[in-house]
């Protein structure tokens, strides 16, 4: 498989360097993000040897050094016998592929990590399911990152474009407009980078023959994979059933993400929020709570029982879409493409719009609240924090620059914002006290 340049590796370094081996690394993200082949390359790169024990699919002798792993010594010299790799004493790593099938080597993380000899890199998925941690100590002894789907800079990056995030960047912190023909170029590059997505295998084969019907079919690939993990998770099919509907729920003009709706009215509470839970823990979702008082310290007020939830990656969101139709029907593709997504398809860019704030850090919360009329709801799409003030964000799938939702929200919270964002397709401008975003600027909120 290519490798990528991914923003991960630099943060590798800084681990390397600054823990020293006091600590093991965690790169926790959805299957098929990149974790093993980032972790091997590393690996390839800053060692001079390395061994990757994939539990995936790893040989008996493995399990049966496992069941020795107290003793290191033995443990270790097993571990060279079976790769056929000799490991140098504080430049060498290990790397524990798929963790979360070997709950026993993870507890061991505490041990390896004290005796000090070589480094240790974790990559997983589903990291927190009960059966994954059943009867183990979780060790402290992690520096975890989460890996995300390429974000749009490193979809640049691998089609060779290095140079224009810094350049938006700039613009982006001037507001200087990029002008009307430079924006519709940008906007369509953008397009492009939410048709393929961010996963690795998807932009792989886009570059491999730039023909997005094979693009589709891997994403399809993938997204069995996930709907074959969540039946694992669950095997009433309900959590599965809650990811595939994502994309329908988020055409509704409902508040919240109705769940009873999809698995069954008469399912316990608890259950359906342990379905949740599973999913987010999967990292293949991301969702967003609603902010009870839309004020600085959101987690504090927030409603767990009211959200909306988007698909991790914008390119997996939109073949799901379209799951039952194939590429050749999917009129997002289409209009994507020819810039013609009609209002009701907005919900593909806040679905990507969601991505590219969690990828930057951000936990997700929304608001809403009855119109004068108090037949509609006002809404609110983004809540994000910027030292004592909150910034209100609303997403547009045009260059429609109405905005009655983020007035009446700046009428009711004045004292409390910080800036004003509507994000959408045309160029960067200010209106007042809101700054306009052409879409793929919210890379940098």
């Amino acid at each position: 498989m290519k490798v990528f340049k991914r923003k991960i590796y630099s943060k590798m370094l800084d681990w390397k360097e600054s823990r020293d081996g006091s600590t093991a690394l965690l790169i926790k993200g959805a299957r098929r993000v990149g974790k093993s082949t980032i972790a091997e390359e590393f690996a390839r790169n800053e060692y001079e040897s390395y061994i990757i024990v994939d539990f995936a699919d790893a040989p008996a002798a493995l399990w049966e050094a496992v069941e020795n792993i107290s003793n290191r010594d033995y443990f270790f010299m097993q571990l060279q016998f079976i790769y056929g790799v000799r490991l140098k004493e504080r430049k060498s790593v290990i790397i524990f592929d798929e963790i979360q099938k070997c709950p026993k080597v993870r507890q061991a993380i505490k041990y390896l990590v004290k005796d000090h000899r070589y480094d240790y890199i974790e990559t997983g998925s589903l990291l927190s399911i009960k059966k994954n941690t059943t009867g183990i100590v979780i060790p402290s002894e992690e520096t975890r990152f989460t890996m995300y789907p390429m974000d749009y800079e490193e979809f640049e990056w691998a089609l060779g474009n290095v140079g224009a995030i810094p350049l938006m960047k700039q613009m982006f912190e001037t507001r200087k407009p990029f002008g009307d023909a430079v924006t519709r170029d940008l906007l369509r590059k953008f397009r492009l980078y939410m048709l393929v997505g961010g996963m690795p295998q998807a932009v792989e084969t886009y570059l491999g023959n730039n023909n997005l019907v094979e693009v589709d079919t891997k994403k399809r690939e993938i997204i069995e994979l996930y709907l074959d993990d969540f039946e694992k998770i669950d095997p009433t099919g309900k959590a599965a059933r809650l990811f595939k509907y994502i994309p329908a729920q988020l055409t509704t003009s409902a508040s919240r993400f109705q769940a009873r709706s999809i698995i069954g009215y008469s399912i316990e509470e608890d259950k359906t929020a342990e379905l949740l839970k599973d999913l987010e823990d999967s990292l293949t979702v991301n969702i967003s709570h609603h902010a009870n008082d839309p004020n600085v310290g959101l987690a504090l007020h927030a409603d767990y029982k009211r959200y909306k939830m988007y698909v991790g990656d914008t390119g997996l969101f939109i073949t799901l879409a379209f799951w039952d139709h194939s590429v050749s029907d999917n009129i997002i593709y289409q209009k994507l493409l020819s810039d013609k997504l009609s209002a009701d398809l907005g919900y593909v860019y806040e679905n990507i719009v969601a991505q590219m704030l969690t990828a930057n850090g951000h936990q997700l919360y929304y608001y809403t609240w009855p119109t004068e009329s108090g037949k509609h709801n006002y809404e609110i799409d983004f809540l994000l924090t910027e030292g004592n003030k909150i910034c209100p964000v609303e997403v547009k799938s045009s260059g429609y620059k109405t905005h009655a939702s983020l007035d009446a929200f700046k009428a009711k919270f004045s004292d409390r914002i910080l800036r004003n964002y509507l994000i959408y397709t045309k160029d960067i401008r200010k209106e007042g006290d809101i700054t306009l975003l052409p879409a793929f600027l919210g890379i940098f909120l």
